[in-house]
């Protein structure tokens, strides 16, 4: 058994590059359009 296939990530196939891919990317998509939004909501930047 993978290590990913525990914690959360509790189902078959959760070791899976392409899924792990596409959480990174959503997770470090999340983190991109929150530091933008801060620095627009802290700044007035046009």
């Amino acid at each position: 058994m993978s290590d990913l296939n525990r914690g959360i990530m509790k189902f078959e196939g959760a070791d899976k590059p392409v899924l792990v891919a596409v959480s990174a990317f959503l997770v470090f998509g999340a983190i991109t359009a929150l530091i933008i939004w801060a620095l627009q909501a802290a700044y007035t930047v046009n």
